[in-house]
């Protein structure tokens, strides 16, 4: 009956620690992912590395799941007050802020282990990238832009992809890499719009607060600047018709974000962010189909 219990007990923590790190909310491994997925196959000309196709994408659940654990532990005292996130496991005391730095420790050593694995290229990049993720849960205390701190972290694994499939950064890769933390600056507004009031009551800094009642239509620039950079990337590359069909369809998903959320209530931001990730597999099978369909040279 005792070790019957230890079970249970176990089984609900280790449930926990899955709501720790968002195993259930899955949304965020999707947008960091697509940006990846772009980066990896336009670098190997759409036949990448089965090798390193499988570190990104390990790479990229594990680099989420830490980002979510230090945010959360950084957060500790904040959450409780916030609707959105009263119920997250530190917030709520389900699991111990020990508890959540030990988790937080093994998932960057997994981190290193696979980064381990990639050219010297890459491990260079990859240092910037375990500090851009370290740095963001501390920076919206002091700058009204952490939104662009969070699409470097993001889009980081662009530059990764290209030097680890390459050897080398070309400038297409800097200009896909401008491409997702654009994209990033523009879902993660939505996000903030659902926490703003909160957000004003304990200080915390946004672009959902900077930006005030211009909010919509400072993404609808960004999103014509994430547009424009997509199309000056499928044009460096030579991607063809499928590719820029996937933009037109990106396009009207954007002016449905845009509706979505034109009233600025809680649940039709969320939904926007939500539905944002759509966007990024669009184009990931738009060059997809490209490489797949296009007639060989």
């Amino acid at each position: 009956m005792a070790s019957g219990g230890l079970l249970q007990d176990l089984v609900v923590q280790l449930s926990n620690y899955g709501r720790l790190i968002r195993i259930d909310r899955p949304v965020g491994i999707y947008l960091l992912l697509w940006p990846t997925l772009w980066a990896l196959w336009v670098a190997s000309d759409g036949s990448p590395n089965e090798g390193l196709f499988a570190i990104f994408v390990v790479g990229v659940i594990v680099m989420r799941s830490a980002g979510c654990v230090l945010n959360d532990y950084v957060d500790r005292n904040i959450d409780p007050y916030v609707e959105r996130t009263r119920s997250r496991p530190i917030a709520s005391g389900a699991v111990s802020p020990a508890e959540a730095l030990t988790l937080f420790v093994a998932l960057a050593l997994i981190a290193i282990g696979l980064a381990s694995m990639l050219n010297r290229q890459a491990q260079m990049l990859t240092i910037v990238a375990a500090a851009l993720t370290v740095i963001y849960p501390f920076i919206k205390r002091y700058v009204s832009v952490p939104q662009f701190i969070l699409g470097a972290a993001f889009g980081w694994a662009v530059p990764m992809a290209f030097a680890a499939s390459t050897g080398e950064t070309p400038r297409v890769a800097w200009l896909m890499f401008g491409a997702a933390l654009v994209w990033a600056v523009i879902y993660d507004t939505f996000y903030a719009m659902v926490d703003r009031e909160d957000d004003l009551k304990i200080g915390v800094k946004s672009t959902a607060i900077l930006f005030g009642d211009a909010d919509l239509f400072i993404i609808g620039v960004l999103q014509l600047v994430m547009l424009l950079a997509l199309v000056l990337i499928g044009t460096q590359v030579g991607l063809g018709f499928w590719y820029f069909l996937s933009l037109v369809v990106a396009a009207g998903m954007m002016l449905y974000h845009q509706r979505l959320a034109k009233d600025r209530e809680r649940d039709g931001c969320f939904k926007a962010f939500l539905h944002n990730h759509y966007i990024g597999m669009v184009v990931f099978i738009g060059i997809v189909l490209h490489y797949s369909l296009a007639p060989s040279a």
